[in-house]
């Protein structure tokens, strides 16, 4: 469906399925006379995932990790200005209600991941766990593919970093609490904003704001080092929170915080903007107009060094807001993580190991 839902549909961030961009052909809308008709509610699917590797590799020199892993592709949060979207396209999909609900999940992440581990030219540094879908999405309830992913990785000492949205890593906390003990793993919780309003409308799948300051607490119960993302920061809807939510992600736990400028590519832009018009139609101007003098006069700007902050006067005065909120607030700064400690798997054998402590 490439039409816009002239509702959005409750639980749904996007207003439809704009067409995938690699289709060669298009659809548009037509009025059949049932346009009074509520619009149909997609249902979720469920795919098997064929991948016969599970990490991937980056060498962005604006991201700080080399190695990350996705136990799934598309994501039931349903955020809209989810950065993620285009990656559907490849599968055959819409970024639109087709990311939200037609999930890809990895079955056998965890022999996949012992498999990497154990291969003679491996080099151990972090992985972030979750980076482009959240790993605690709700479906994880169900497949648990990203605990046991931690279960590979806490026995083997290997070190990684997690960002969720989602009260649901709580259940982990007796895994990422032995991970921690051994200086292996920091967690950075996704919190946009405080209005419980707009996170619903925003990212109306997602745990709500004050439950997300709930995890950090338990976070911090368990002895897990956690920080705060603010990521988005959108011009006229959430700015303004900068010097709210920093104390408050403070005094629940967050030993750090950062900030990323909304990111608008491709798919996103269009889907971004009609969520606006059905939203926050008095704003939808004036927060694209602003985004565009921080992104070159484009909706996005996909340079390193550039698209995580943006560039011009709005830019550089949210970034000095940012920077004194959070020197005001004196985080203590999340502990380095370690790597001397990563055991080699070894393939199964019924023979003792000479060297093995009885």
């Amino acid at each position: 469906m490439a039409s816009i839902l002239d509702k959005p549909i409750k639980g749904r961030g996007a207003l439809g399925n704009p067409d995938n961009r690699f289709d060669s052909c298009s659809r548009e809308a037509f009025d059949d006379g049932w346009g009074d008709q509520p619009p149909p509610h997609p249902a979720r699917e469920l795919i098997a995932d064929a991948s016969r590797s599970i990490i991937a590799r980056n060498d962005s020199p604006d991201v700080p990790f080399e190695q990350s892993i996705n136990p799934y592709r598309g994501c039931e949060h349903g955020c809209i200005y989810c950065y993620a979207r285009p990656s559907h396209a490849y599968l055959g999909y819409s970024p639109g209600l087709d990311f939200e609900t037609r999930l890809h999940h990895k079955p056998h992440a965890s022999a996949l991941l012992r498999k990497e581990l154990a291969r003679r030219n491996y080099r151990c540094t972090p992985i972030a766990l979750g980076v482009n879908t959240d790993a605690y999405q709700p479906i994880e309830r169900r497949l648990r593919i990203s605990r046991e992913l931690l279960q590979v990785l806490l026995e083997h000492r290997h070190p990684l970093t997690i960002v969720t949205k989602s009260a649901l890593i709580e259940r982990d906390l007796d895994l990422l609490g032995e991970l921690a003990a051994h200086g292996l793993v920091q967690v950075m919780v996704s919190l946009t904003t405080l209005d419980g309003e707009l996170a619903r409308r925003m990212e109306p799948r997602a745990a709500a704001p004050r439950r997300r300051l709930q995890t950090l607490e338990r976070l911090r119960e368990a002895g897990v080092p956690s920080g705060v993302l603010m990521a988005p920061l959108i011009p006229f809807l959430n700015d303004h929170e900068i010097e709210s939510l920093l104390p408050a992600v403070k005094d629940a736990g967050a030993l750090d915080a950062d900030y990323v400028l909304l990111r608008l590519p491709l798919e996103v832009a269009g889907l971004f903007e009609q969520w606006l018009q059905a939203h926050y139609p008095e704003r939808e101007q004036r927060v694209m107009n602003r985004l565009r003098d921080c992104r070159s006069g484009k909706a996005n700007d996909s340079r390193f060094g550039h698209r995580m902050r943006g560039e011009g006067v709005f830019a550089q005065l949210l970034a000095k807001r940012f920077a004194r909120a959070h020197a005001r607030i004196g985080f203590a700064g999340l502990p380095a993580l370690r790597q001397d400690l990563f055991r080699v798997p070894r393939p199964a054998s019924p023979q003792p190991d000479l060297f093995d402590p009885c």
